[in-house]
């Protein structure tokens, strides 16, 4: 397969470092993009861009300009950008639903618009969201994420279907737990027997932004079992 221009959003966190490096790998080039000003990492990728709000449209269509620019028309966009917060909805609110939806929901929504356009030029362009396995049925405190990421999830179904045609697929995985170091430190008790390893879901997503996958589209995975890394 022929290298590809690659973007990954929050691509200096865990999960992010670890889907660029498995692009990297198979011999893609990554640009990563993330709210943060640099990347613990910095160099392990192409090119990368920090210190931005995807979130808001403007910015996100300056972003995948400068890739363009920089390393050629991008032909795969990961949304890994987001955030988690539990909080029972009485300690919160709207202020926190507000948050959630623009780290999760707007980043995604903001990134697909300005990049959809140039992923479609290749034919053969991918879209991979991370949605949330937890979104299917919220517990309490998880009104705010899980919301943010329901609606991520119908992002991906609603984009697949207006791309359908155009050369471009639309996806989501849905992961459970990672086990991040975040993660540990929270939650210091728990079993981390099924947690997802970061690269366990990394490989998923490059299956999706494979040729094998060409066929799927629309689709919500769930990741659900724990593995080796």
């Amino acid at each position: 397969m022929a290298s590809r221009t690659v973007i990954v959003t929050g691509g200096f966190g865990i999960l992010g470092r670890a889907v660029s490096a498995a692009f990297t790998a198979a011999g893609d080039t990554v640009a990563r993009v993330d709210f943060a000003g640099e990347a613990p990492d910095a160099g392990a990728a192409a090119l990368d861009i920090g210190g931005v709000d995807i979130a808001n449209p403007a910015v996100a269509a300056q972003v995948v300009g400068e890739v363009k620019a920089k390393l050629g028309t991008p032909t795969v966009l990961v949304n890994i950008a987001g955030g988690f917060v539990w909080e029972p909805l009485a300690d919160g609110g709207a202020k926190t639903w507000e948050r959630m939806f623009r780290m999760n929901a707007l980043t995604a929504a903001s990134m697909c618009q300005a990049a959809a356009p140039l992923l479609a030029e290749s034919g053969d362009g991918r879209i991979v969201n991370i949605g949330a396995n937890a979104a299917a049925k919220a517990t309490a405190g998880m009104g705010g994420y899980t919301g943010s990421k329901a609606a991520v999830h119908k992002l991906t179904e609603s984009l697949a279907e207006e791309l359908k045609g155009k050369g471009v697929t639309v996806n989501a995985v849905l992961p459970t737990i990672i086990d991040t170091p975040t993660n540990r430190a929270d939650m210091p008790d728990a079993d981390t027997s099924d947690w997802l390893h970061p690269e366990a879901i990394a490989d998923v997503i490059l299956f999706l932004a494979s040729p094998a996958a060409r066929a799927v589209t629309g689709a919500l995975i769930p990741l659900t079992r724990g593995t080796s890394a």
